[in-house]
């Protein structure tokens, strides 16, 4: 079958295929660097025409401008599933929402009909000899939300790499409605976070925690892409990979001969992922590599397949910890700054695995807006914070003063070994605030 000749007769101008959005659709944009700001521009220029259209995006990397030509929300209501900086941006300004999930449910949001979708926007590369097209360096939910969508449009993008899995990652010319040709911009590339002298000490102990034969889980941020340098400069051996997100650390330790994925007990050989971001080099070393294997989310965030691997190590960025072993990652108070993503997923995961780690990484403190030093480990979480993952469910705190265990602690020896997790000049306070909260004895370390 000759499957060009049905491609482009689906291959109109972007101003006709978003023509198909009517006012009170849902519209589901693509996820993390496989949004399309070409099909959002082309929307946004219907502004005029559509009111109460309902938009979804994943950890868009750039503000869309259906937020930005709207700031009454009367045409567009924007909404993302995972906060990054831009989203956070318009929520400072009203112009976005928060949708709450545990990361690995997402797809059978799509598939119970809980979440709806009139139309989905995606951005592929152009369809190869059998009609297939490759949905690139994203798919935690997008074969769910493209199944389900009413109407498809596709913008063909040459500089998206094709990205080798284990289902999903590949869509047929026949389940797509309209293409859009693209002006081929590169994928967008995410600068790596300069890594500070706190984020090493952080790093160096977490690296006691990694023996051979792990199985890695890193989450973002500076301190993550610390220990992912620090394992490629390592005598490490048969490091394996089973992660939510890949970034150019893994590239790194690839590459420095520690991964190899012979200890892994499924995906044997594999690094398995949902979705990347980082560098060109990322994305030119994904690009038709058996490697790697792309898995849709409700697969690689899955407790139950994860923990299959033995010795996994999951690693994750907070933003604060309170002396019950609460974990704060997604807001500060209402602020909403992140999402819960995959965090709670592995750290469960992590317990389950036979030998598993679930490691809550932080650095003891930050400047507050006056300048003064603040601790992340806090008495209580300032109220309208989102608890992450609950005191039950941590294990492992780390900060650059040491390394905490959690379970099987009562509540004055949790908050003892989170005090000696905060930075010296600030323990006082902190043990002043934990009897005040009776979760301080009098056998208690000062």
């Amino acid at each position: 079958m000759d499957y060009m000749k049905e491609y482009e007769r689906k291959l109109v101008p972007v101003e006709e295929a978003v023509k198909v959005v009517k006012s009170g659709d849902w519209v589901n944009y693509g996820e993390f660097m496989m949004n399309s700001a070409y099909l959002d521009a082309a929307l946004a220029k219907r502004k005029d025409e559509l009111f109460d259209v309902k938009v979804i995006a994943t950890t868009c990397p750039f503000p869309p401008q259906v937020a930005l030509c709207d700031p009454e929300r009367k045409h567009f209501i924007l909404n993302d599933w995972h906060f990054g900086g831009a989203a956070r941006k318009l929520h400072d300004n009203d112009l976005c929402n928060y949708i709450p999930l545990n990361y690995h449910e997402g797809p059978n949001y799509y598939y119970q009909g809980w979440t709806h979708v009139d139309v989905a926007f995606i951005q592929c590369t152009p369809p190869d000899a059998n009609g297939f097209v490759n949905l690139g360096v994203s798919l935690s939910m997008a074969p769910a939300f493209i199944s389900q969508a009413k109407i498809v449009i596709a913008e063909v993008n040459t500089s998206v790499p094709r990205c080798l899995g284990g289902m999903g990652e590949v869509v047929h010319i026949r389940d797509i409605d309209y293409f859009v040709q693209g002006p081929n911009a590169p994928i967008p590339e995410l600068t790596a976070p300069p890594i500070s002298d706190v984020d090493i000490k952080i790093a160096e102990n977490v690296m006691t925690q990694i023996t051979d034969g792990c199985c890695l889980q890193l989450g973002i941020g500076a301190m993550p892409n610390a220990v992912g340098a620090m394992i490629a400069q390592s005598d490490l051996k048969d490091l394996g990979v089973h992660t939510e997100m890949l970034c150019d650390s893994y590239v790194d330790m690839y590459e420095a001969g520690r991964i190899t994925g012979k200890c892994k007990q499924i995906d044997i050989g594999k690094m398995v992922y949902t979705f990347a971001m980082g560098s060109k080099k990322l994305y030119d070393f994904l690009d038709n590599n058996p490697i790697a294997a792309i898995y849709p989310v409700d697969y690689t965030n899955d407790p139950a397949i994860i923990s299959q691997n033995d010795k996994m190590v999951c690693i994750n960025n907070c933003l604060e910890v309170d002396l019950y072993g609460q974990v704060a990652s997604e807001s500060a108070g209402i602020r909403q700054i992140s999402g819960c993503g995959g965090q709670f997923d592995f750290i469960t995961a992590a317990y389950m695995s036979k030998g598993g780690k679930g490691l809550i990484a932080l650095s003891s403190t930050y400047k507050d807006k006056n300048g003064n030093l603040a601790s992340r480990i806090r008495p209580t979480l300032e109220p309208g914070t989102i608890v992450t993952v609950p005191r039950n469910i941590n294990t492992y705190v780390i900060t650059e003063y040491g390394v905490a265990l959690m379970k099987g602690k009562t509540t004055w020896q949790r908050a003892e070994a989170l005090i000696n997790l905060a930075h010296p000049d600030l323990r006082e306070d902190l043990i002043k605030e934990a009897e005040k909260n009776r979760i301080w004895v009098k056998s208690n370390k000062r």
